[in-house]
C-alpha cells in the first residue's frame, strides 16, 4: 500500500483492474494480435479508423456542439458536412490521393479540425505544424514531409510566402480565416470559398462520404517532434495508433473506479461535457487526446485565441466547463489566479495534465481548491500518439511523483545501455511497446532505427518502475528540455548560440519553474577578445528559432566549461548553478 492510502484502498490490484477490464464483455477488452510482425494486445472494439469516429458522432450527437471559437459554434453534424465538402474538392480539384500529405498551420480555429479530418478521410496523411515555428522551421517541414496542400491561416501564409518558391512540392495552399490582401499566387486561394463560414457549416449540402479503401493500420499523421540533431522529425502513426492512445487513457480511468471498489459508471450518451481547449492542436495530446476522443463521447471543445488565465475564468462559467489541463502551467495559473473565486467553477471534474515537470505540490493543490474534481498527469511521447499511461484519482493523490501505471495493451521495461530488463526500483532508459505507438520516423530510416525496436519505443527517459508497476520518470537520457509542455532540444539553441560570431562555448540545461516544469537557460564562453551582452544573444537566437526556444537567462564564464575526460559538457553542474540562484 502506498505511503497515504486508506486501510481499505485500493480494493483491487493494479494486475487485477488490468485483467478485468481487458476480458470478454468489456468495451475495453483485448485480443491478440499480431501487427507487423510484431505480438501485441489490442482493442477489440476500437472504431476502425478516425473518420469512422466523426461519422458515428455526426450521426448520435448530429445536432450536439463540437467547436466553439469566440461565436462561432460548430456542431458534429456541421463539422461532418464541411470535412465531406473539402475532402470532395481536395480529391476532384486538387488531386489529394491516398497516402499525399496535407498539412494543416493554424491556431485552434475550427478550421483546424475541418482540415485534419478532410484530409484523413481521403486516406490522406494530416501533417499538422507547429503554429509557433519560424518561416525557415515551416519551409523544412513542408519540404521534408513532401506536403502537397497545406491548410493555414492568414497569419501563417504571410510567414512562408516568402518561402514559397522553395517549395515546389507544396502545389496548394488554402488560407483560411478570409486573408485580407489579394491573392496573387495561383496555388492559393481562400478555404472560405469551399465551406463559407463555420457558423454556416450546417446548412451545407451533403455530398455523402469520399469513398476509399481505408483500414487500420492505413498511415493517418505525421507528428513532428524534435531529435538531437535539432531538426524535427515526423513521427508516422496509424489510425490504430492514434485511437489506441484514447483507449489507453478510457481504461485507466475506468481502473480507478474498480481501485475503489466502485462500479464502472454506465454510458450517459446524454451527459454534456466541456474542455477548456489550453494546447494546441498540432500536440499529439490537443488532438489525439482531447479532439478525437471529445468525438467518441459527443463531448463539446471550447478553444481560444491565446491562452490566458484570466480570460479563461468566465469563458469556465459560462461554458460549464467539465475538464481543464494540457500541462502543469495551466493547472498552476487557474488555481493562484486572483478572481479565481468571482467566477463559478463548480462545473470542473477534471484537472489533467503532463507534458512537463510537475511539482507534487500541484496534485494537493487541485484536492484542496477543487475537492470533488479528479486530478490526472500522464506520460507518453509524440512517438506513443500521446497516452500510455495515466495515474488519475486517488492513485495520484498517493503516489503524486508517478506517471501512472500503464493499462493492459501497454507493456514498459526499464533497461540498461545495452537493452537489457533491470529489476524493479531501478533507474535506466524507459521502453514502451503497445498499438499506440507510432511505426517509424518518415524518411529517417537512421532515428528510426534507433529508437522503433521490435514493437518498443526506445524513449531516451530515465525512469524506473515500482513493484506494481507504477512509472516515475527520473531523468531524460535525451538532451532536452521541456518548457510548459514544448519539447526544446539543447543541441538545436547551443547551435543557435554557436552562430554567433563572439560565442566560443554554449552549453544550455533548464531551470526549474514552478509554473512552466523548466525555462531555457544558457551559460556561455565567449571568444577572447570578443564581447556580447546577453540581449544580443538572446536577440541573436529569436532571429533563428521560435520564441519559446530562447534562453531566459544566460550566464557568461571566462573559463572553460566543465567537461568530463569524453569531452562531454557536465550539465549537471550548469544546472546547479541556475537552481542555486531560484533558492
Amino acid at each position: 500500500m502506498a505511503e497515504g492510502a486508506t486501510p481499505d484502498w485500493p480494493v483491487m490490484s493494479i494486475a487485477a483492474a488490468n485483467a478485468a477490464l481487458a476480458g470478454p464483455g468489456s468495451p475495453l477488452a483485448l485480443e491478440d494480435a499480431v501487427i507487423r510482425g510484431v505480438p501485441m494486445k489490442v482493442y477489440s472494439n476500437a472504431p476502425p479508423t478516425i473518420p469512422s469516429i466523426l461519422d458515428a458522432a455526426a450521426e448520435q450527437f448530429g445536432g450536439r456542439t463540437y467547436l466553439v471559437y469566440e461565436n462561432e459554434r460548430v456542431t458534429f453534424s456541421a463539422l461532418q458536412l464541411a470535412s465531406r465538402t473539402l475532402a470532395h474538392r481536395l480529391k476532384a480539384e486538387y488531386g489529394v490521393q491516398k497516402g499525399d500529405r496535407v498539412a494543416v498551420i493554424m491556431r485552434n480555429y475550427p478550421q483546424w479540425p475541418l482540415g485534419f479530418y478532410a484530409a484523413l478521410s481521403l486516406g490522406a496523411i494530416a501533417t499538422p505544424m507547429n503554429s509557433w515555428w519560424t518561416a525557415e522551421e515551416l519551409e523544412y517541414g513542408l519540404s521534408f514531409a513532401g506536403v502537397k496542400v497545406a491548410i493555414v491561416d492568414g497569419q501563417i501564409y504571410e510567414r512562408i510566402r516568402g518561402h514559397l518558391e522553395r517549395l515546389p512540392d507544396l502545389q496548394h495552399i488554402l488560407i483560411a480565416r478570409d486573408p485580407t490582401d489579394e491573392i496573387a499566387d495561383p496555388r492559393v486561394s481562400s478555404l472560405e470559398a469551399i465551406v463559407g463560414q463555420p457558423n454556416d457549416w450546417v446548412d451545407l449540402p451533403d455530398p455523402g462520404p469520399v469513398s476509399v479503401d481505408l483500414q487500420p493500420e492505413d498511415d493517418a499523421t505525421i507528428m513532428f517532434t524534435s531529435g538531437t540533431t535539432g531538426k524535427p522529425k515526423g513521427a508516422l502513426a496509424t489510425h490504430r495508433a492514434v485511437i489506441s492512445n484514447m483507449f489507453n487513457s478510457m481504461t485507466c480511468q475506468a481502473r480507478m473506479y474498480l481501485r475503489k471498489g466502485e462500479p464502472l459508471p454506465e454510458p450517459d450518451p446524454e451527459a454534456m461535457r466541456a474542455t477548456l481547449l489550453s494546447i494546441p492542436f498540432f500536440h499529439a495530446t490537443g488532438s489525439f487526446a482531447i479532439l478525437i476522443p471529445s468525438a467518441i463521447r459527443g463531448d463539446k471543445i471550447v478553444s481560444m485565441f491565446k491562452w490566458d488565465a484570466g480570460q479563461a475564468l468566465p469563458i469556465i462559467e459560462a461554458e460549464k466547463i467539465t475538464s481543464i489541463g494540457g500541462v502543469p502551467a495551466i493547472a498552476w495559473q487557474l488555481l493562484e489566479h486572483p478572481d479565481r473565486d468571482k467566477y463559478d467553477l463548480s462545473s470542473i471534474q477534471v484537472i489533467s495534465y503532463g507534458g512537463a515537470p510537475s511539482a507534487p505540490e500541484l496534485v494537493s493543490s487541485i484536492k484542496k481548491r477543487f475537492p470533488d474534481a479528479a486530478p490526472g498527469n500522464g506520460w507518453g511521447m509524440t512517438e506513443t500518439c500521446a497516452t500510455a499511461t495515466l495515474n488519475i484519482g486517488e492513485d495520484y493523490v498517493n503516489r503524486p511523483t508517478s506517471a501512472g501505471a500503464p493499462p493492459g495493451a501497454v507493456e514498459l521495461k526499464i533497461c540498461d545501455p545495452d537493452g537489457n530488463p533491470l529489476p524493479d526500483g531501478e533507474v535506466g532508459e524507459l521502453w514502451c511497446k503497445g498499438p499506440m505507438n507510432c511505426r517509424l520516423y518518415w524518411n529517417r530510416p537512421d532515428a528510426t532505427a534507433e529508437t522503433f525496436r521490435n514493437g518498443w519505443v526506445v524513449t531516451g527517459d530515465l525512469a524506473r518502475l515500482d513493484e506494481e508497476g507504477f512509472l516515475y520518470l527520473v531523468d531524460r537520457a535525451k538532451d532536452m528540455l521541456i518548457r510548459g509542455g514544448e519539447n526544446i532540444y539543447c543541441i538545436e539553441v547551443e547551435n543557435a548560440l554557436y552562430d554567433h560570431p563572439s560565442v566560443m562555448d554554449a552549453a544550455v540545461v533548464g531551470i526549474p519553474h514552478k509554473v512552466l516544469g523548466e525555462e531555457v537557460g544558457a551559460v556561455v564562453q565567449l571568444k577572447p577578445g570578443k564581447t556580447a551582452t546577453e540581449a544580443e544573444l538572446r536577440a541573436h537566437v529569436a532571429g533563428m528559432l521560435a520564441a519559446f526556444k530562447v534562453p531566459k537567462e544566460i550566464q557568461f564564464q571566462n573559463d572553460p566549461l566543465p567537461r568530463n575526460a569524453n569531452g562531454k559538457i557536465l550539465k549537471a553542474e550548469l544546472r546547479q548553478r541556475f537552481t542555486a540562484k531560484a533558492e
